[in-house]
């Protein structure tokens, strides 16, 4: 496993994070304070228990929602400053996203599954999704649609359209919560080779503790707070 090596300033920073819900007429504060660093080329594992604020401190850092409070600071952008249109250029260019439900497009094929966010972003590299193909194993399944993959394969091509835009940083919230145990291990071990060979950072939201553990650290958040 990976030795993180000390950083000035790390690839992803996060200072301080509230974060406050209303139901009904209460309040709720799912994020009291979080803090947390992710270099450069690390993985990283985020623990808790169920409704500890994992989910909502990951789509924090994405900028899928905005925090009441504190700071998250990616690769010299402070993310808690950024209007919409910002936050959505964020993920279009520079971030990785797999969620649990693959989250892909059905009326695409594989191939245009693949190359979908780096068409976006402009960043298509036909060698690259070349390489991705290959390493993924998906080579017979191009033509497929989602709805003809088994999960595993669908969550592979997940992670390679994270990857296509070759992003500082890749985000997962329970990547292998819909797979059995012997297709998540196959699709972890994908993924931590594509993301050695990238050398982006990884910060992963999993309950699995066999999951985490093969990560390069891991870090429990509870009762909104790092531990």
């Amino acid at each position: 496993m990976r030795v993180p090596t000390a950083s000035k300033v790390p690839l992803l920073d996060v200072r301080n994070l509230s974060k406050t819900y209303r139901s009904g007429q209460e309040r709720i504060a799912v994020l009291r304070g979080a803090c947390l660093r992710v270099e450069a080329g690390e993985s990283v594992a985020l623990t808790g228990e169920s409704g500890s604020g994992k989910s909502t401190l990951l789509h924090l850092i994405a900028g899928l929602d905005q925090a009441d409070g504190g700071s998250i600071r990616f690769d010299e952008t402070e993310v808690t400053a950024l209007a919409d249109r910002g936050r959505a250029a964020l993920r279009r260019n520079r971030l990785g996203l797999v969620f649990q439900q693959f989250n892909l497009i059905p009326s695409l094929t594989v191939a245009d599954n693949l190359a979908f966010q780096a068409r976006i972003a402009g960043r298509h590299d036909s060698r690259w999704q070349s390489d991705l193909v290959d390493r993924l194993g998906l080579g017979d399944l191009l033509k497929r649609y989602p709805e003809q993959l088994s999960g595993g394969q669908q969550q592979r091509v997940a992670i390679g359209r994270a990857l296509a835009v070759r992003p500082p940083l890749l985000l997962a919230d329970e990547p292998t919560g819909n797979l059995d145990e012997a297709t998540a291990d196959e699709v972890m071990d994908l993924a931590r080779d594509l993301i050695r060979q990238t050398g982006c950072g990884f910060l992963m939201v999993t309950h699995s503790a066999r999951i985490a553990a093969t990560l390069d650290r891991q870090i429990l958040l509870s009762a909104g707070l790092i531990a």
